[in-house]
């Protein structure tokens, strides 16, 4: 029998480092990016959305990446439905858009951007951060439109105490609306989880929370805005129920380097010189080799270097 999938298992990396919930910090370096009024809605909410994070021409190199990586034609919707080449952990990821490139020049550029990199200051107060290795999405319309609501889940151990203490990121690389589906969130959950939790059964879904009674809040992103929430806020995605438009992003999140944890310093060099996906469950990887194949290792700024743990800071 197979084991059962929990939050510890496809958790994104969570601080080693930081001891205060995000929502509780009390600011020592001024905000680089975000407003008074975002930095509020942040730690009310669970998630700030950073306008214009990269160019739209940033954004359309990457674009162009992800069509030609995926072997797709943006001009021919019938090669938007080729199924998932490796099957995911959790059968729910299969056949959402999810798309195995990790180390490409231009997901490297956008996570070395400036703006990008402040806004995650912002958020953990700190400086010497780390970014996650992660992948794309593209994600085409459905072909038989049904409830335009998504699963809501977290993507950490719910169970844990103290909380898990992480963050997650959505770049829009293509707009995010109200035909192309989206980010939502169910910012109750975050606010009030220890008294929901009460009322829930002993053997609750662990992942995914029963949704009878709460609301979701929908969110709309345009090309280069950069969404980022706390990794305790329950969300999911609107599917896509556009007629010919494809909705794309790129999962960017940071979060304090473990620089004296050298065994996960060197495996996150190793991925980037050899071009492969982290091992974990909830990333399958690509078969073809592709991006190993057809693309060379990213050049890293010096603000890159640190991000990936090349050098210190």
């Amino acid at each position: 029998m197979n084991k059962e999938v929990t939050g510890a298992d496809i958790s994104h990396p969570i601080s080693a480092n930081a001891t205060t919930q995000l929502k509780e910090i009390q600011k020592n370096l001024p905000l680089r990016v975000l407003s008074e009024d975002d930095w509020n809605h942040w730690i009310t909410r669970g998630y700030v959305i950073v306008r214009s994070a990269i160019s739209c021409e940033a954004a359309k190199r990457l674009e162009e990446v992800l069509w030609e990586f995926d072997d797709k034609d943006p001009n021919d919707p019938s090669t938007w439905y080729e199924p998932e080449r490796r099957p995911h952990v959790r059968p729910e990821l299969n056949n959402v858009g999810m798309t195995e490139i990790y180390h490409h020049q231009y997901m490297w550029d956008n996570r070395m951007a400036q703006r990008v990199y402040d806004a995650f200051v912002d958020i953990w107060d700190r400086e010497d951060l780390w970014v996650a290795i992660d992948r794309a999405n593209i994600n085409p319309p459905k072909k038989v439109k049904g409830k335009p609501d998504g699963f809501i889940h977290w993507d950490v151990d719910m169970n844990a105490r103290p909380f898990p203490i992480g963050v997650q990121g959505v770049l829009s690389i293509k707009e995010q609306d109200i035909e192309t589906g989206g980010f939502q969130a169910v910012p109750y959950l975050f606010q009030n989880f220890e008294e929901w939790v009460k009322t829930q059964p002993v053997d609750r879904d662990l992942i995914c929370p029963d949704m009878t009674g709460l609301s979701r809040e929908n969110v709309d992103l345009s090309v280069g805005d950069l969404l980022i929430f706390n990794s305790l806020l329950a969300h999911g995605v609107r599917p896509n129920h556009a007629e010919n438009r494809v909705r794309m992003a790129q999962y960017i999140s940071m979060y304090p380097a473990n620089q004296h944890k050298e065994e996960e310093r060197l495996e996150r060099v190793r991925l980037w010189n050899d071009i492969e996906p982290p091992a974990r469950p909830d990333f399958p990887g690509d078969p073809r080799d592709w991006e190993k194949r057809s693309y060379g290792k990213a050049y890293l700024n010096p603000l890159g270097r640190k991000l990936l743990g090349l050098d210190l800071w």
